[in-house]
């Protein structure tokens, strides 16, 4: 009515919202309500975590994020206010495989089955390779995912999948980690995977060897589940000019945010760091 005023008289105005005049004026003078007064700030401190978060947190991870920071606020909340200012997280795109399992060298059996859930850390690694598009040409990413945290504890890219890379990933995740023996070693049935100086590597530190069976993809999910949240949240919403452009920032992703920052819903919100770090805690009181 404030903005509408003045074509007609007021008074014609309070006669189609059928409101009076004393009531408007009245309306004007009151102070806005506690509620009204908490949703521009409350658009801000949602904005924020949205873009803290990568764009990357539905409601339910975003009331947690925003909890950590002392805001409380309801979910549904968080869903009309984020309706209201346009925000969404990012979509997946279709996963493309580039596994080459036609070769005729020895495949180890499926020991780790098909329970993905773990006691401990360092019981059971999966592995993976997938490559990224950059103006220079493709590059190829290898992964090694702890079962029990989901941290990614091994890495390595180069512009080619040879298997120097897988070993490039493995290296590092042993020396840090220092598996006991026993852990299993899983990956698909690619000629990196399957070669003889990888395989040595594994039993060298006691590890077994446990590949996915043929033709099926869900044996290797936790990893491939990784490629596709790395994609949709980092490699798919931007253009990479160089490889070394893309190294830079695959890294800081998964050590930085994906380790360290991004929480999940298996995990009790808690990031993959933080629920290892809980796990220990945990361990220490228990002697």
């Amino acid at each position: 009515m404030e903005t509408l005023k003045r074509p007609f008289p007021l008074t014609v105005w309070c006669r189609m919202f059928r409101v009076s005049r004393s009531g408007f004026y009245a309306g004007r003078q009151r102070p806005p309500s506690l509620r009204s007064g908490q949703e521009g700030r409350l658009q801000a401190e949602i904005r924020a975590a949205h873009e803290q978060t990568r764009q990357t947190y539905g409601p339910e991870r975003l009331q947690r994020e925003l909890a950590a920071q002392g805001v409380q606020v309801g979910v549904h909340r968080i869903q009309r206010i984020r309706r209201q200012l346009g925000l969404r997280c990012r979509q997946k795109r279709r996963f493309r495989r580039t596994t080459d399992s036609r070769h005729t060298l020895p495949i180890a059996a499926n020991v780790l089955g098909p329970c993905f859930r773990v006691q401990r850390p360092n019981q059971a690694w999966v592995s993976d390779i997938t490559d990224v598009a950059t103006d220079e040409g493709g590059l190829y990413l290898a992964g090694i995912k702890d079962l029990h945290s989901g941290r990614i504890v091994g890495d390595a890219m180069a512009d080619h999948r040879r298997q120097s890379l897988v070993i490039q990933a493995l290296e590092p995740a042993l020396q840090t980690r220092r598996p006991p023996p026993g852990l299993i070693g899983h990956s698909d049935r690619g000629r990196q995977y399957c070669a003889l100086d990888y395989q040595q590597r594994l039993h060298q530190r006691g590890l077994q060897s446990s590949m996915s069976r043929r033709g099926n993809g869900y044996d290797n999910a936790p990893i491939e589940s990784f490629w596709g949240t790395l994609k949709t949240e980092l490699v798919h919403p931007r253009r990479f000019e160089t490889r070394q452009q893309a190294i830079q920032q695959i890294t800081e992703y998964v050590e930085l945010f994906y380790n360290r920052q991004r929480i999940q819903a298996r995990l009790g919100y808690l990031s993959p760091a933080a629920f290892e770090q809980c796990f220990y805690q945990h361990q220490l009181k228990k002697t």
